[in-house]
């Protein structure tokens, strides 16, 4: 739907603990038929979280897609590291289809989207989403991370940290500047801890976000992957407390001692989300359909809505994507030949999805 020619990247934020690596493990199992690269943004640890995504190499994501920025920071190294390592990636022999980064997690993720905005690669990717990872646990708890101890060491060893600022700000950051939320080790905070954990991000959020809950990093990544949200151009609509500071060093060493990296397969069950199709005639405002649109996600819990509408009068056909009540919307293309019809693709979480409500609330 978006530039065929702009290779995707999700941006996976989240505080040491909350599982960044064991997700990215799981997206590398099942890519979707997509050849995947992965960066890895390390600080202060030897290669940890590389080694083990290394570990789980195969023909999808072969080991020379995996790349690892270990001298700090990514948007302190922008043009010495990050920019020629995504490069490198572009230049692969067989260009990756989807770049995933693990950011390390006390990064600030606004620093990282404007460094997509270097010109050269600016034309050649696009920021597919940003998915902020919270250890539903420590959430609930107030506390953010599993091991605070952990994270204070990791801010301390790093002198290009501001270490005024409060944890609980640098985790307003991630939410802030997410598409969506995964509340990692649900199994273990369980629906009481899941509901707090819930609520204390929907107070952060500066609107209201898709948040959903996994275990062992196992979630749909249909879910995750293809947002197109394009962030690099949407930066004004991520907050941050950081925009008049200097210090945008704040970096992680995802420690991960606790190593839950045996491979368990569980059955990758994807019926916790449904997926309906809408179809219908010319829309006379798109204006309207939009609204509804925003209107689902608000108060239907709908998680991504995409697809093309038909706009009476207009020789193009207009492209909508929506993740959660951040929607884009552009005219793409003319119908041409094409049958001028509106067609949009909905999907949210099984419990969520009442088809007859949806389409009657988009008018179909």
């Amino acid at each position: 739907m978006s530039d065929l020619n702009k290779i995707p990247v999700t941006v996976i934020t989240g505080f040491l603990g909350a599982g960044k690596t064991t997700l990215i493990r799981h997206l590398m199992q099942n890519p979707q038929g997509k050849r995947l690269a992965v960066v890895v943004n390390e600080f202060g640890t030897a290669g940890v979280d590389g080694e083990i995504l290394k570990s789980c190499a195969d023909e999808n994501c072969p080991a020379e897609n995996i790349m690892e920025l270990a001298n700090g920071c990514i948007c302190c190294t922008v043009a010495d590291d990050f920019i020629p390592t995504i490069e490198q990636l572009m230049d692969l022999p067989e260009k990756p289809d989807h770049i995933v980064i693990e950011t390390s997690g006390l990064a600030l993720p606004k620093p990282l989207l404007k460094a997509f905005d270097w010109p050269a690669i600016r034309s050649r990717i696009t920021v597919d989403g940003v998915v902020a990872l919270a250890d539903a646990e420590a959430v609930a708890k107030g506390q953010f991370a599993t091991d605070l101890d952990a994270v204070q060491a990791q801010r301390e060893a790093d002198e290009g940290i501001d270490h005024e600022t409060p944890l609980s700000e640098l985790f307003k950051d991630q939410i802030s500047c997410a598409d969506i939320i995964l509340l990692s080790k649900a199994d273990l905070a369980g629906e009481a801890g899941l509901d707090a954990a819930q609520k204390i991000i929907e107070a952060e959020a500066p609107r209201k976000l898709p948040i959903l809950s996994m275990s062992e990093g196992v979630i749909d990544p249909r879910v995750i992957l293809g947002l197109e949200a394009a962030a690099e151009d949407d930066l004004d609509a991520r907050p941050s407390h950081h925009e008049s500071h200097h210090h945008h060093h704040d970096d992680d060493h995802d420690h991960h001692h606790d190593h839950e990296h045996d491979h368990h397969h569980h059955d990758h069950s994807h019926d916790d989300f449904d997926t309906i199709v809408v179809e219908m005639g010319e829309v006379a405002d798109p204006q309207v359909l939009q609204d509804a649109i925003v209107k689902l996600a608000r108060e239907r819990n709908i998680l991504r809505v995409k697809g093309y509408v038909a706009v009476e009068g207009k020789p193009m056909r207009m492209l909508v994507q929506a993740v959660g009540e951040r929607l884009r919307a552009q005219y793409d293309r003319p119908w041409g030949d094409m049958a001028r019809r509106t067609q949009l693709v909905v999907i949210a979480e099984h419990d969520n999805i009442d088809a007859a409500a949806i389409r009657a609330e988009l008018g179909a």
